[in-house]
């Protein structure tokens, strides 16, 4: 249907608009008019646009023309109705509901009765021979306008309305008659008068204006705000107001109001979903005042219009060609439909519901796809806790990696390698992590740390092994000491039992049940589609996902540093391995001998430590390459500062100084003393890391690429296929890249001839600091494949330090909507997103055959995987837990491409 509108045009008849509209109309409206135009019971309205919101939020005023506008429409309603507004012998009644373009449930307002005064009531009974009907419509006019229009308190006209029930003896609304209506209808106006400062208004027309205003100033309640902040809506598009005539599901047993679903919204199956309260407006089944009963009653109670409400049912599903939400009022047996929209469903649903329209006919698998995402998938992917289950709240933090865990409390690596090598499941908790504690988070169920954000050490890591984590939790006080946390008066001992939601950041006192995830053994080859529900959801998922892998441009990589999450991820669909972090493999056993490397004083001894060190280099990738046969492996060069490496500054002070007051100090402690603090720097990611090491200190790159090269020669030997790539890390300009190329060349051919081998071995570098994007036209000439870093290169772009910053003012930037998702989470693409643009496409005018791709976390977020396809890279790499996220995205980013291109 064709979207043009009239710049001058403000009001919109029901007959006027279509679904196409919503920019316009708000999805309220927009859906109001198609149904009107499919011939359904709607009752007449019209709609003001959400350009005339604009204007007047933006100016404080309402635009000139929109009263006369709003004259006209009312005028051309009132003929059709046969009544006017707010008459007194029939009054036409109307209510004025908000309706945005995306749907924000119960933030905005909404008045219903518009039209009610002291004269026009008496002439409502009289209409519907009802005079408690009329009352009561009355008084809920009065309670709604002063608390949404006038500002009054709520609270004052619930209490009235408590008062008005204990003084009749009665607990429902219903049973107060139209003597005890009108005593509260007096209540309620000397409520207004007395807190509002006015009387309540009598003539309609004013009702109905001032009501459209609070509708537009309801797009600014704090309310509105913080939702539209986490659902990431924009805060410009403003909402319509839709005028409609009133319909009254509460004239007695013959009447009521509903809400039906065309199939159910929590597992996608076919059926008949919903409510019904008979004898009630809207509002009653929102509240939750009376008990609903099931749709499907509404047979027995009025089987024409359940009749007709199916027949309805089928008729919006099958236009929509979806899951369809309803609203719908039956007026003393006359069923008129008052919203539909398309429905909020669970992640199984979505996927359920997307191949079942394929089925029926209703949509193609391009279309499938894009039904469902990747916050879905990954919500079926994880394991939760049992909803039904009774639970104690501990706290709360940052929802850092998704998941459910339960295990004993422990403080320490050493304690959580130990209990579960016994057995036991644990949950690590700290403060904070560090690379010290990988051993005993590998070793964890789950990880908490009282301090930290979504990319601190703990999140990053956790995330990477798909290992629950909660991070931030302040109130949470961690004494590793004492092994013990407090929050308030409750103490948790070490080895008491705590469960951690990384979906929600909710940590739990003792046990909560864990329901595993259907869908991960099915990734793990561990479950095959069949019959039952799980298998039906896993059939699903297992149809789109053919579907997306078959249309993706992009291919997905994993981020894994050993065999087993590189076989891990290659169950998941990996393509390769796009970052291999070689500093996770020093750690542990090897420490003492990163540690003679660095107290080394002569070239022997360096050479001696670093020859310690290549066989084992060598052993890791033997085993990386042989998980990864016939796939690239992308060897990033040691990294991270060296003093990492070294013991703590204070504790290791502490030691030698007291060692020295008991005369027995140490020797290799006083060495590793002063070594800390030559390394030691003010801050560490700006510092002596990743390429600067490698021209620093002297062989050591040498000694990781020689491990590589001779892991690959050994692999192709024994009939393998390695196809390893060694990527050079935080290079800032082309020179540091040339020197240090130069090297690996002269090593690789060292290799090949000792080898008899031929190695095909490309040799890349990291795009993580602006100044390389910059450059990256030079770059390209002595760089064979760029991969980039958005995490660092986030960091440098910024000038934030990811480790600190989201836990000391990202809640108040994102609270006052300077951001609306933390960069650290979805790439910034007008900051670090433009770096990238600009180097892709200065890299692969240098180099045309280029490869590009992208490691840093941003690589498994699904708005992120739609701007790197979009830019062109050739790759994503991400966590393994991630790849499934990344591959359906991919997929969708290529169907929603072609979608634009044919259009």
């Amino acid at each position: 249907m064709s979207e043009h509108k009239d710049p001058q045009k403000f009001v919109y008849d029901f007959t006027e608009g279509n679904k196409d509209l919503k920019d316009l109309l708000g999805g309220k409206g927009a859906n109001l008019a198609e149904m009107t135009n499919l011939g359904l019971p709607v009752p007449p309205g019209f709609t003001i646009t959400t350009e005339a919101c604009k204007v007047y939020l933006d100016s404080g005023d309402e635009p000139a023309e929109l009263r006369d506008e709003v004259s006209a429409h009312l005028d051309a309603l009132e003929k059709r109705m046969g009544k006017n507004l707010g008459q007194a012998d029939d009054p036409l009644l109307v209510s004025v509901r908000s309706g945005a373009k995306f749907s924000m449930p119960g933030m905005m307002d909404t008045v219903l009765n518009i039209g009610l005064s002291d004269a026009s009531v008496v002439g409502l009974a009289a209409q519907a021979g009802d005079e408690r009907f009329a009352w009561d419509s009355y008084r809920r006019l009065i309670q709604m306008f002063g608390k949404t229009v006038l500002g009054v308190d709520g609270d004052l006209f619930e209490e009235a309305l408590e008062a008005a029930k204990e003084a009749k003896g009665v607990t429902v609304d219903v049973d107060l008659d139209a003597a005890d209506l009108k005593k509260l209808v007096k209540q309620f106006k000397k409520i207004v008068t007395r807190d509002a400062g006015r009387d309540f208004p009598q003539d309609p027309r004013e009702q109905m204006d001032l009501a459209i205003k609070a509708v537009f100033d309801s797009w600014n309640t704090d309310r509105a705000k913080l939702y539209r902040r986490q659902e990431r809506i924009p805060g410009d598009l403003g909402t319509a107001v839709n005028i409609c005539s009133m319909v009254f599901g509460n004239l007695g047993p013959d009447s009521g109001t509903g809400v039906a679903f065309t199939r159910d919204p929590a597992s996608g199956h076919q059926g008949v979903y919903g409510d019904y309260l008979q004898n009630a407006q809207g509002e009653d089944v929102v509240a939750g005042i009376r008990n609903t009963v099931p749709l499907a009653e509404l047979e027995s109670i009025d089987k024409t219009s359940y009749d007709q409400l199916m027949k309805i049912m089928e008729t919006l599903e099958t236009h929509y060609k979806d899951l369809c939400d309803i609203e719908f009022t039956i007026e003393r047996g006359q069923l008129w439909m008052l919203q539909t929209r398309v429905g909020k469903r669970t992640a199984g649903a979505a996927f359920r519901i997307a191949t079942q329209l394929v089925d029926q006919g209703l949509i193609d698998e391009a279309e499938a796809l894009q039904r469902v995402n990747g916050a879905q998938l990954a919500q079926l992917m994880f394991p939760r806790f049992d909803d039904a289950a009774s639970t104690v709240l501990l706290g709360r933090g940052i929802a850092a990696s998704p998941g459910a865990a339960v295990g004993k409390a422990v403080f320490d690596s050493y304690t959580a390698v130990k209990w579960s090598r016994s057995g036991e499941k644990v949950i690590l908790i700290r403060r904070e992590t560090n690379p010290d504690d990988l051993d005993g988070m590998i070793a964890a169920e789950g990880i908490l740390t009282s301090r930290g954000g979504k990319t601190s050490h703990a999140a990053v890591v956790a995330r990477g092994m798909g290992k629950t984590c909660v991070c931030g939790a302040e109130e949470i006080e961690v004494d590793t000491k004492r092994r013990r946390l407090t929050v308030g008066d409750t103490v948790v001992e070490e080895g008491d039992l705590v469960s951690v939601d990384g979906s929600t950041g909710k940590v739990y006192l003792g046990e909560v049940p864990v329901v595993p995830s259907p869908v991960v053994e099915y990734f793990e080859g561990r479950m095959h589609a069949g019959a039952d529900d799980a298998d039906e959801l896993v059939a699903a998922v297992h149809r789109i996902m053919a579907y997306a892998d078959r249309v993706r441009r992009l291919r997905v990589r994993a981020n894994a540093d050993n065999a087993e999450d590189a076989s891990r991820a290659r169950r998941f669909g990996a393509q390769g391995i796009g970052l291999c972090r070689t500093e996770h493999m020093f750690l542990g056993e090897r420490r003492e001998m990163v540690e003679k490397l660095i107290l080394a004083d002569t070239d022997d001894e360096r050479e001696a430590a670093l020859a310690a060190l290549l066989p084992l280099q060598k052993a890791d990738f033997i085993e990386l390459f042989e998980s990864m046969d016939g796939l690239p492996v992308t060897v990033r060069l040691l990294d991270p500062p060296l003093h990492e490496f070294l013991p703590d500054i204070t504790e290791l002070s502490v030691r030698v100084a007291l060692a020295e007051s008991r005369k027995d100090a140490n020797e290799n402690d006083l060495r590793l003393l002063q070594a800390v603090h030559k390394l030691h720097e003010q801050n560490p990611m700006l510092g002596l890391r990743g390429v600067r090491l490698g021209l620093v200190i002297p062989g050591l790159f040498a000694m990781q690429v020689r491990a590589i090269a001779e892991a690959a020669a050994e692999r192709k030997n024994a009939k393998g296929d390695p196809r390893a790539e060694i990527m050079i890390p935080l290079v800032g300009t082309v020179q540091e890249l040339e020197i240090v190329r130069e090297e690996a060349d002269g090593v690789i051919a060292e290799v090949e001839a000792a080898t008899g081998t031929q190695l095909k071995l490309s040799i890349g570098t990291m795009i993580e600091l602006p100044r390389a994007a910059l450059t990256a036209g030079q770059i390209a000439e002595a760089a064979q494949f760029f991969s980039f870093g958005t995490n660092d290169l986030t960091q440098t772009v910024w000038g934030f330090s990811r480790d600190d910053v989201e836990a000391s003012f990202f809640t108040a930037y994102l609270e006052k909507g300077i951001f609306g998702v933390s960069p650290f989470e979805t790439i910034d693409k007008d900051g670090v997103g433009a770096l990238v643009r600009s180097a892709v496409e200065a890299g692969r005018a240098t180099r045309p055959d280029l490869k590009l791709g992208i490691c840093g976390e941003h690589g498994g977020d699904p708005e992120s995987v739609h701007f790197f396809h979009e830019v062109g890279l050739d790759y994503v790499s991400c966590s393994p837990f991630r790849i499934p996220v990344a591959r359906l995205e991919a997929g969708r980013a290529a169907a929603e491409s072609r979608g634009s291109d044919s259009r």
